[in-house]
């Protein structure tokens, strides 16, 4: 399976290179500047400087893009909307490192966990932006597009247990009561998803947290 993984440099997207490579995938990196990942093979562009040409052949394009600033947040968006068009009426999956704070808090699917008063005020801006961005991909009929959610608590430093809960739309908590993952079970869960051929979660936001 060929793989590209846009922004490969960033936590998750190393670690998604990483698990990749141990997988035994031919994995590309794309990224700005020098490739720090496990990848053997990159392409050194900003992700909308991207042609068709440079996403030609790959199963699978990874996006791992990450911003926090106030002006870079837009591009949560605009890179979808880049991405999309490059990979539109083809057959290559287009898999989202997405965020948390768009997850529905029931079924009615009307409120996400952003819009409640207890809300981090400080996330509130990107969790807005990658939103944009997911709005983006559910307008798309012409892309192989799957958005994985991550658990609310992200978290980066903590443990690699080899295990994961797969959700929906609708923000969810393991039997303790948590809603959490490592950067790392994260990972494992992206790729489990590349290699899914039955197909069943293309064009659908899926979420992630540990058991």
């Amino acid at each position: 399976m060929k793989i590209a993984v846009l922004a490969a440099n960033g936590k998750a997207g190393s670690l998604i290179v990483k698990e990749a490579v141990e997988r035994g995938f031919d994995v590309t990196a794309v990224v700005r500047g020098e490739n720090r990942t496990l990848a053997t093979k990159e392409i050194r562009k900003d992700i909308l400087a991207l042609t068709e040409n440079d996403l030609k052949g790959f199963d699978v394009v990874i996006t791992a893009f990450g911003a926090w600033t106030e002006e870079t947040l837009p591009l949560h968006k605009t890179t979808l909307e880049h991405i999309s068009e490059l990979l539109k009426n083809g057959n290559t999956r287009l898999l989202v490192v997405g965020g948390a704070g768009s997850l529905y808090t029931d079924d009615s699917l009307t409120t996400q966990l952003q819009d409640l008063p207890d809300f981090p005020e400080e996330y509130k801006p990107i969790a807005g932006n990658m939103a944009k961005g997911l709005e983006v991909l559910r307008k798309r009929s012409d892309v192989n597009w799957t958005y994985i959610s991550p658990a609310a608590d992200f978290d980066y430093e903590a443990e690699r247990k080899g295990e994961y809960l797969l959700a929906g739309e609708v923000f969810t908590t393991n039997e303790k009561g948590e809603s959490k993952i490592s950067y790392a079970d994260y990972a494992i869960a992206m790729l489990d998803e590349a290699e899914n051929k039955s197909g069943n979660n293309i064009r659908k936001r899926i979420s992630v947290l540990w058991k």
